[in-house]
């Protein structure tokens, strides 16, 4: 079994590309309302048509909420690595 030389793999490192994705989404509540929505769908089947009802609406209130974030054009913020490793 060969064992690697230690300068050879600290070498390798400077030819590594950047994570994907270089931007990382906002943080979105649409999850935690989705997941709301369904509860309250499903605790109205047995109990009352009005929890199925609010959460029916909620359900369709976060998935547009959801999508339209996703939709959105990009908002474009700086990598202040890339931008440091450009003005070198």
């Amino acid at each position: 079994m060969a064992s690697q030389d230690p300068q050879q793999s600290s070498n390798s490192t400077s030819e590594w590309s950047p994570a994907l994705p270089e931007q990382i989404p906002e943080s979105t509540y649409a999850p935690f309302f989705l997941a709301l929505g369904t509860t309250f769908l499903l605790f109205g089947v047995v109990s009352s048509y009005i929890f199925s009802g609010a959460g029916l609406i909620l359900i369709a209130w976060a998935i547009g909420m959801w999508v339209s974030e996703f939709l959105a054009p990009p908002v474009h913020q700086p990598n202040s690595l890339r931008d440091d490793q450009q003005n070198e």
